[in-house]
């Protein structure tokens, strides 16, 4: 069973060991499917107070993280690489890079490393000389990188094998292998105040039902992520057929 191992530095370490320790990352841990270390950078602070930053060169608003404190860490404990900074100028995460993270469980590191930063900023020489790039989860900004690192760690953890009840979960899922997102889904009762669930789906052809979801899959990505279809160079001729033959169902 494949392992992967991540590592995190922060100076709130509780706020992703407590996410990661719930639902199917706590699975994943308990049953050592995932090897997730988090380090807290204040304990290589190097006076009394844990002091982690400070006032920025040339002046201005907020404060810097300190290099010294990451650098002793980071060092101290040697962790898998490549080591990313969080920052809202990276690579923009998705579903690919999900994937390729997921993959490094077979590299000679077994993993990769996240570091969360806070405050104003962080010193550009850890930019420079320490980490070897960077993830921005979108065009936002948030107090510290705890939240995009435990959003990366559950995208990548659920792309392990054994991560996930059924193997084929991740497969059909929005972005994964088609580029496209997922089909509206329905469970019991069939009828819920009126609202019936569409025919086809309890017809038992499955030939057919496979055409209505990629059919449905290619109407919701049209109306909501249109910019999905034209990464995909537009829709075939087969595809236009389908959206033809089963009409979309309604979206907000």
């Amino acid at each position: 069973m494949p392992v992967v191992r991540i590592d995190v530095f922060s100076i709130f370490p509780t706020l992703v060991d407590a996410f990661c320790s719930e639902s199917l990352l706590g699975r994943a841990r308990t049953t050592a499917l995932l090897d997730l270390r988090v380090h807290d950078l204040r304990e290589h602070a190097t006076d009394a107070h844990r002091t982690i930053d400070d006032a920025p060169f040339g002046g201005g608003a907020g404060m810097v993280m300190r290099p010294e404190p990451i650098f002793a860490c980071v060092e101290q404990v040697d962790p898998p690489r490549p080591l990313f900074l969080l920052s809202p100028g990276g690579r923009r995460f998705d579903q690919k890079m999900a994937a390729e993270l997921a993959a490094t469980h077979s590299a000679p590191s077994g993993g990769f490393s996240l570091l969360c930063g806070r405050y104003e900023g962080i010193d550009h020489r850890v930019r420079e000389h320490l980490v070897d790039g960077e993830i921005s989860i979108g065009d936002v900004v948030l107090s510290g990188g705890e939240v995009a690192a435990c959003l990366i760690i559950e995208a990548v953890t659920r792309l392990l094998p054994g991560a996930m009840g059924n193997a084929m979960s991740p497969v059909t899922e929005s972005f994964s292998g088609t580029g496209l997102l997922e089909e509206p889904q329905f469970t019991r009762p069939a009828d819920f105040r009126g609202w019936e669930v569409p025919d086809i789906l309890r017809s038992g052809n499955h030939a057919q039902i496979d055409r209505w979801r990629l059919a449905q899959a290619l109407h919701r990505t049209l109306a909501q992520r249109n910019d999905l279809i034209e990464a995909r160079k537009g829709l075939s001729n087969d595809e236009l057929a389908l959206l033809e033959e089963f009409p979309a169902l309604p979206y907000p």
